[in-house]
């Protein structure tokens, strides 16, 4: 309410809003609820109980708070002069970039069939768009051979079942666990290589420093050189329509960013086939490659050495983190 002027009371000033309580103690909790895909099950604003985080768009108060892992925040601007009610929204942030477009922050969007995406602060987040039905649900009897079946499950445990009803491959698999110097070393995968030929780049996440802590780590990778007669190049054996690997005549430095390396090397690369399959690197191992900019010293880089490449039908584009994901 407006400050009081001299010589008036504080009733004619304005009217006093008086705030409605809406934690109570001690605590009396529901059962946890089971939250769909994407909704995060989190301690209520009084400290109590677990609940459902509220998304964008609905209401929230201080006991039903905004899903803190999207970025939102109850938003009670539109409820002057109580601020008792608001509604939940975005965060400014920063947005995010997926296959060279461009998403805001909060924005809501499908890039593949199976998935509905989520940018949240430069993140993106992803929930399976539907769940499909197992060939046996635990929810239903026959009660004779002519008569439909009939369910003997509550509408909860329908829900719930819904929302627990399928099972998705991993976007990435965890890598063995080794234990180095008091440090359980953990890793993702190594992302596809940035580029289909030339010089590119693949990350990975990993603890595997004297910190033991989990940080990006990048490395140069080369599947193929950008030569315009690759098929005329690399020659198929009689009778088989791929060629997994195959080497340039002579050993060649390498060019990145203007800078070349100082050695040459020949390089093992991943072949080509004469059908739709494409040829991926299968094991490769690391080396360390040093580069000499003209007039401005020398750098160093890990890149990829590939050992190794196999033949599929599965092809997609770099970069695409839904490659591997599959309904099983």
């Amino acid at each position: 309410s407006p400050p009081v002027k001299p010589g008036e009371r504080p009733s004619e000033t304005g009217e006093v809003h008086q705030r409605k309580e809406v934690c109570h103690w001690p605590c009396r909790c529901p059962p946890v609820p089971t939250c769909t895909p994407g909704v995060s099950l989190v301690k209520d604003g009084c400290g109590c109980c677990k609940v459902c985080a509220k998304q964008s768009g609905e209401t929230c108060n201080e006991a039903d708070i905004c899903d803190p892992h999207k970025g939102l925040y109850c938003d009670y601007s539109a409820d002057e002069p109580r601020y008792e009610t608001g509604v939940c929204a975005y965060l400014v942030a920063v947005g995010c970039e997926l296959n060279g477009v461009y998403y805001l922050n909060g924005q809501t969007f499908q890039p593949n069939p199976l998935y509905k995406c989520l940018c949240v602060s430069g993140a993106i987040g992803c929930t399976p768009v539907f769940t499909p039905k197992l060939a046996a649900s635990p929810c239903a009897r026959v009660t004779g051979r002519k008569k439909p079946r009939q369910s003997i499950c509550g509408p909860g445990q329908h829900k719930q079942l819904q929302s627990t009803n399928y099972r998705l491959m991993s976007a990435y698999r965890i890598l063995p666990l080794v234990l180095k110097k008091k440090c359980l070393v953990q890793a993702t995968p190594w992302t596809p290589c940035s580029r289909t030929c030339g010089i590119g780049i693949s990350s990975r996440v990993t603890n595997e420093n004297r910190k033991c802590e989990m940080k990006k780590e990048k490395r140069l990778c080369l599947i193929q050189p950008c030569l315009t007669n690759i098929p005329k190049t690399i020659k198929i054996p009689k009778g088989k329509t791929c060629q997994p690997t195959f080497q340039l005549p002579t050993a060649e430095k390498l060019v990145f960013s203007g800078c070349s390396t100082t050695q040459s090397y020949k390089l093992t690369f991943c072949g080509v086939c004469l059908d739709k399959r494409c040829c991926i690197p299968n094991k490769s191992k690391m080396i360390t490659v040093q580069f000499e900019c003209p007039n401005e010293g020398f750098f160093k880089w890990k890149m990829m050495w590939i050992t190794s490449c196999v033949c599929q039908r599965i092809c997609s584009a770099p970069g695409d983190i839904f490659s591997e994901l599959k309904v099983v």
